[in-house]
């Protein structure tokens, strides 16, 4: 089973945030992620070892759910559920399922990293079924898909676990096996962009690019977050998206809105926090550059005021979000960030990404300086290895990132990155924004 040691750090920070009640640094959002989880985690290693479906799989068709307890409601031979584990040693790895039929008997199709297997599954006790043997011949996730062919009960069964064994399980597992983090396991890894600004910064700058077949349902690319909130796009569902600025509230006193656009919805949010939150219903297209651009600055009264524009190329011009007052906060725009994140956790199997790019800031008194380092930090779903499809990196011009889809190769935290500068400041008035 996987090992679990306490650790003093991990559970100072996450106990001071785990209530989430305010979430106002980029280290901050890193530890609130998982909540009930105090613990720094080992990979795994064993002679076999239990994947939970409840964790670690995902439901593809009608017919068939997927709850903390595994697989349930399996009556369509059109479900395919879908469980990924990561390996980190080649060689053999055996895999068994773990469940109970509700009577007589069930035929499934199993599929490990392409290999098909037909099986019969008996038993209305839970029961374990050897599926076969493949070979992994490169370190990464594995893919199991598991389909009904036939049966003569009610539905199929109620699948609770894969059982992995062999050389392969030895050490170097990864997978979520936390229950009581499995909403956020399931959900994926969130992973950010950290630059260095002057502490004087008021406003930030950066455009933002979602490659085509990148945006899915849930994803928030998150260009410009600062020490108190973010501002971004979102894939919301089949028919909308947001361009969405929220600022939480400080640890004393509520964020109030001073003005907005027009079209804008404005409202207070909680969950994962406390503030003001703003969006524009707009539909955004994956391909298109789109700029954003954020100005932070004490009101002289003990508050400071944060402002969002946005420009999108089929408009042709800048248009507020709006402008929140935060009060018992005298600070400009400090601890400037990026991140990408999926928010539903029924879409954490699917992989999105996000280019980053042209980063500008201006301080209260000085000119426009390009931004062309970033540190890549990630949450605490990837630091307990709960999830490991996490990558940052560089293309082009364009830092990136990308997370979900159980990809292979991932980006060590801390890492830092240096793109190419592009030599050309924003081309805004400042002086004439709306």
């Amino acid at each position: 089973m996987k090992k679990t040691t306490s650790f003093v750090v991990s559970i100072l920070l996450l106990l001071a945030f785990s209530s989430c009640k305010k979430t106002e640094t980029l280290q901050e959002i890193e530890a609130a992620k998982i909540k009930s989880s105090i613990a720094t985690t080992e990979s795994l290693g064993g002679s076999s070892l239990n994947v939970g479906l409840g964790g670690n799989g995902y439901t593809a068709g009608t017919g068939g759910l997927i709850n903390d307890s595994g697989l349930h409601n399996w009556t369509s031979t059109n479900t395919i559920t879908s469980v990924w584990f990561r390996l980190g040693l080649t060689g053999s790895l055996t895999v068994a399922v773990k469940g109970t039929v509700p009577s007589g008997s069930s035929n499934i199709k199993v599929t490990i990293n392409g290999t098909v297997f037909n099986k019969t599954i008996t038993g209305t006790s839970a029961t374990i079924t050897t599926i076969g043997t493949v070979n992994i011949a490169a370190a990464g996730y594995v893919r199991v898909d598991i389909q009904g062919v036939s049966k003569t009960g009610s539905y199929f069964g109620d699948i609770s676990d894969l059982v992995i064994s062999g050389p392969t399980v030895a050490s170097g597992v990864q997978y979520a096996n936390t229950v009581a983090d499995y909403y956020w396991s399931r959900r994926g890894p969130s992973c950010h962009l950290g630059y260095t600004v002057p502490s004087s910064t008021e406003w930030f700058y950066s455009e933002l690019t979602v490659p085509s077949g990148q945006d899915k349902i849930g994803s928030y690319f998150m260009a410009d977050g600062f020490d108190g909130g973010y501002f971004g796009m979102q894939v919301n569902s089949a028919t909308e998206r947001r361009v969405l600025f929220s600022v939480w509230d400080p640890s004393t006193g509520s964020t109030t809105l001073v003005r907005k656009g027009t079209d804008i919805t404005s409202n207070g949010f909680g969950g994962e926090g406390t503030g003001g939150q703003s969006y524009l219903l707009f539909n955004w297209v994956a391909g298109t550059t789109y700029k954003f651009l954020l100005q932070g600055k004490p009101d002289g009264t003990g508050g400071s005021d944060y402002t969002a524009w946005f420009y999108a190329p089929e408009n042709g011009a800048w248009k507020i979000i709006a402008q929140w007052k935060r009060p018992n906060t005298t600070a400009y725009l400090t601890g400037m960030y990026s991140f990408i994140e999926n928010f539903n956790p029924d879409q954490g199997y699917l992989q999105r990404s996000c280019n980053y790019g042209n980063q500008w800031y201006k301080t209260s008194t000085g000119s426009w300086t390009e931004v062309t380092g970033a540190r890549f930090t990630y949450d605490a779903t990837a630091s307990a290895e709960q999830r490991m499809d996490y990558q940052g990196g560089v293309t082009g011009n364009n830092f990136y990132l990308k997370n979900g889809g159980f990809f292979a190769t991932y980006t060590t935290y801390g890492t830092t990155f240096t793109r190419t500068a592009t030599g050309t400041a924003p081309s805004v008035n400042l002086t004439t924004l709306p």
